[in-house]
């Protein structure tokens, strides 16, 4: 006849078998989620890539330059009607 003893370390035993699997289980489906939550997150964070950024900083540099010039010509047409 088992004792009590005998039968908990044979259930022991037994659930010592499955937790490997539902270990492995549980750490495969958090990856999942914190994959999915990631990705979720990057997606509505709008990230552009490197070239599109250095393509949209030249496009405003090129702006900026052209802002700056009309900015003269304002400045010197202003000064030429003062002087009429």
């Amino acid at each position: 006849m088992k004792g009590p003893q005998d039968i908990f370390a044979q259930l022991q035993g037994q659930f010592g078998q499955f937790v490997p699997d539902m270990a492995r289980a549980a750490r495969e489906d958090f990856e999942t989620q914190a994959r999915a939550t990631v990705m979720s997150v990057l997606s509505r964070l709008e990230l552009v890539t490197r070239e599109e950024f250095d393509a949209q900083q030249a496009v405003l540099m090129k702006t900026r330059e052209k802002v700056d010039a009309l900015e003269h010509r304002v400045a010197a047409l202003e000064q030429k009607l003062q002087e009429q």
